[in-house]
């Protein structure tokens, strides 16, 4: 029994339908949601325990995580993999020190220089979920670049358990990517901590970081006017480029480990063979049956499609109309096809670079536009945690360059105060 549905070279007229994404009305949670913001934002530290009490079933003195409880958390993990964290954090910071701004000063006309400078945003929350599983990579993923970017207060909150403890992998990767303070503080409850600021959390220039249905409302509903957010998000998902020449047991493994993230996860394999279709269902099947997580993967794969194409220009068309949030090609051309991407979050090219790379250690970001706002959007980088100050400086020539075209549109635009701001300068050269 095949478990992705699988579709051959289906009409144009059917492609809408084959890539829409499985995305949860949220609109209900707009309620639920404003309540909670309300009560932090009126209530402070004393709703932020409430909550802890109600959603997490943990009684809290301190929301701060104490530097004892972070000594703990280093004996907690194991040497292997805080060398892996270490290995991942260094890869990140030389892929995003890469991406430094380098302004450069611009003689627009004679007398009229303009220049940028990149400055950080001075407060910056962090928010890593809790979950099925601890999500201790999205912390060096953010925090990393937050810290390369000169970011000076960089707090994060994650959800404790119901013995009032964060998973020690979290606190490690926040002490080796350099977060100043950790909160234990989950859910809609933590996003409203960070974008009102509390006796005990500072409220936050950006916050940033993955999060349910719930936290992401919480996010959309502050940015407008509390606080800037990184991306809207959605469920996880990947798209697979594979022909003749791709490795069946490969294409299945990318497919599986998208899967695992989530029940509403979406995995896409487009092919131009037909003969791969059956070997993949098969590896997958095989796969799926050795995962801890397989009842969540196979949940996700219902969500999912195989799709045979004709061509490969048909396989790119699709793929830049879907806009993945991850895209692997994994075909014998793939530079070629590298070539013709337009829409993605993030693309991994060849045979031997899987998905899990980018989200551990190949030094990329992981935190992506998904729900095709890939269109849009770029995933997170140096930028995300800067601002772009211009600057303008003008002499004599300068005025007499410009200082009448400033004049004429002022007028025509019926604001005489601006003309007159730049006819008194005329006027005194």
């Amino acid at each position: 029994m095949a478990l992705i549905n699988v579709h051959i070279r289906p009409d144009r007229t059917t492609w809408a339908e084959l890539l829409r994404r499985p995305v949860k009305d949220a609109s209900q949670l707009t309620k639920t949601v404003g309540e909670v913001l309300r009560a932090v934002k009126e209530g402070g530290d004393e709703a932020l325990k409430a909550y802890e009490r109600k959603f997490d079933h943990v009684e809290l003195g301190s929301l701060l995580v104490s530097e004892a409880e972070m000594e703990e958390a280093e004996r907690q993990v194991s040497k292997e993999l805080r060398q892996a964290m270490e290995l991942a954090h260094r890869n990140i910071a030389t892929f995003h020190r890469g991406q430094a701004f380098k302004g450069e000063h611009c003689l627009v006309t004679e007398g009229v220089e303009c220049w940028q400078k990149s400055v950080p945003i001075e407060k910056v929350g962090l928010y890593i979920p809790g979950g099925t599983a601890p999500l201790f990579s999205t912390v060096l993923m953010l925090a990393t670049p937050a810290r390369i970017a000169g970011c000076r207060e960089i707090v994060l909150c994650s959800p404790p358990s119901s013995e009032g403890r964060i998973h020690p992998a979290i606190l490690v990767a926040a002490r080796i990517a350099g977060v100043g303070r950790v909160f234990k503080l989950g859910g809609v409850q933590a996003i409203a901590a960070m974008a009102y600021g509390t006796e005990s959390v500072p409220r936050v220039f950006k916050i940033l970081g993955p999060g349910n249905q719930y936290v992401t409302c919480a996010k959309q509903m502050v940015s407008p006017t509390e606080v800037a957010i990184d991306m809207p998000a959605g469920p996880s998902e990947v798209m697979v480029l594979a022909d003749a020449s791709s490795n069946a047991a490969f294409v299945a493994s990318d497919l599986l480990s998208q899967a695992e993230h989530g029940v509403d996860s979406q995995v896409l394999l487009l092919t131009t063979d037909e003969g791969i279709v059956e070997q993949v269902q098969s590896q997958v099947e095989a796969q799926l049956r050795t995962l801890p997580r397989r009842d969540i993967a196979a949940q996700a794969l219902r969500n999912s499609r195989i799709v045979v194409l004709p061509s490969d220009e048909q396989m790119m068309e699709m793929a830049n109309l879907y806009a993945p949030e991850h895209l692997i090609i994994e075909t014998k051309n793939y530079k070629e096809l590298a070539e013709r991407v337009v829409n993605a979050g993030s693309v991994f090219l060849g045979s031997l670079t899987p998905e899990s790379a980018g989200d551990y250690a190949s030094g990329t970001n992981h935190t992506l536009p998904t729900n095709g706002y890939a269109t849009a959007y770029s995933g997170v980088n140096l930028d995300t945690f800067c601002r772009k100050v211009t600057f303008q400086h003008i002499n004599e020539q300068g005025i007499r360059s410009i200082g009448r075209a400033v004049e004429v549109m002022a007028e025509a635009e019926s604001l005489d105060a601006h003309r007159l701001a730049m006819s008194l300068r005329r006027n005194s050269i």
